[in-house]
């Protein structure tokens, strides 16, 4: 591909000797040799005794830097993953190199503009206001204790309950004192529907099955629950009324007139966003299918690595690490790249797409631009300008953003 270099370095004559002398003094301080301390075998001795061969890998090691200076320099380009670099060959003369560099693709773009995709409009149903303000009552729902009555679905029942397999005590499958919302699907089948109708103070016994699907040593056999229902919940929804308002804590909602208009603006906003990034998402998949681009493997991998790597990060704050993910879920490393790989070249794509647009369309950032941007992105975050551009990679990636979003606004035609 045209975007690939590959660069031969050979490193050979006074340069290799200056490497082979700086390798030696390096392990010679862990080689022993009898007669001699630690780390004081004179070279002659050493080269006898032990071989040069001893020093190539930490040759090549020290060499490989310098190497690299020189092939970047002769390739030309920028790489836009970590170049790759073989050790051809090495013995006591020289060495020789060969530095992969893969550079940006070229991307030929196609049709970007007036693209034929309109935005969704937005249309807010009385029907979604209704079904919105039973969604705020149910959270602000407050939850007692069922005096009389039975289990319903809905309702959250505090249990004892002991599991039986095979006329053992099944281990792990004892509770007190469990609370479970019905219908949560939280046990397995049959468990929670079969304690609906039950009373405070009822114990039932449950003939069930374990699923096909479960942990080896218990998918598909019988189990007996002996489960004690102790105290049965219940969400009691508030009344709407002025009591209601006031706890909405909002001071513009005092009737069911302005609740309604307060509930129907704010679902018309989240819709416009829902059609807003629909109607992007479809601008950028055309273009990026009129669009030519020959994207490396290596390009790929390395954004399936970044997008692996911010998953770990996101799934470390809720306290999973990503070995615990792949276990719990049971899907391989391999796997795991195999369903990022589609997204990953989409990204790749997008990325390309918007750089060549501000290319072509010699698209400029202002410093005013990246300072205003700076500035309100520093205060939504409550922080100072130069700890958020720090943590930001630096003022190039305000400007970088901004250009992305300029190219964006030119494929919407603004």
């Amino acid at each position: 591909m045209k975007n690939v270099k590959e660069i031969k370095i050979e490193i050979k004559d006074e340069k290799w000797k200056d490497i082979l002398d700086k390798a030696f003094k390096k392990v010679r301080k862990e080689v022993k040799v009898d007669g001699f301390r630690k780390g004081s075998v004179p070279k002659d001795v050493f080269m006898k005794k032990v071989g040069v061969e001893a020093l190539f890998k930490d040759a090549s090691d020290i060499a490989v830097e310098d190497a690299y200076k020189e092939a970047f320099e002769s390739a030309g380009i920028e790489p836009v993953v970590e170049p790759s670099v073989n050790l051809d060959h090495i013995d006591e003369v020289g060495a020789t190199f060969t530095f992969t560099f893969i550079g940006k693709p070229e991307v030929k773009l196609g049709d970007y503009k007036n693209l034929g995709i309109k935005k969704d409009k937005v249309k807010v149903t009385k029907e979604e206001i209704e079904h919105e303000i039973e969604h705020i009552r149910e959270h602000m729902a407050e939850v007692v204790i069922k005096e009389n009555g039975e289990v319903v679905n809905g309702n959250t029942v505090v249990i004892d309950f002991e599991g039986e397999v095979d006329g053992k005590k099944l281990d792990g499958g004892t509770g007190a004192n469990y609370p479970l919302e019905i219908g949560s699907n939280t046990f397995i089948p049959g468990f929670e529907e079969g304690l609906v109708g039950m009373k405070t103070g009822e114990t039932r016994v449950l003939d069930l099955k374990f699923p096909e699907d479960y942990v080896d040593e218990l998918k598909g056999k019988d189990v007996k629950f002996t489960v004690t229902v102790k105290e049965i919940k219940e969400k009691v929804k508030p009344e709407i009324n002025e009591e209601f308002f006031e706890d909405l804590g909002d001071k513009e909602v005092t009737s069911m007139e302005t609740f309604e208009a307060k509930v129907k603006k704010e679902l018309e906003e989240e819709k416009e966003h829902q059609a807003e990034d629909k109607y992007i998402d479809e601008l950028l998949h055309k273009a990026t299918d009129n669009m030519e681009v020959d994207i490396n493997n290596e390009i790929i991998d390395a954004e399936v690595n970044r997008m692996i790597n911010q998953y770990a990060q996101e799934m470390q704050m809720q306290g999973v690490t990503l070995d615990q993910y792949l276990s719990l879920t049971n899907t391989k490393m391999d796997d795991l790249r195999t369903m990022m790989k589609p997204q990953a070249i989409a990204r790749i794509k997008t990325r390309y797409l918007l750089e060549e647009v501000a290319k072509v369309e010699k698209v400029e950032v202002t410093e005013e631009e990246c300072d205003k941007e700076t500035k309100e992105a520093a205060s939504k975050y409550n922080m100072k300008e130069e700890e958020f551009l720090s943590a930001i990679g630096g003022m190039e990636s305000i400007r970088y953003d901004l250009m992305m979003r300029k190219a964006l606004d030119i494929i919407k035609g603004e």
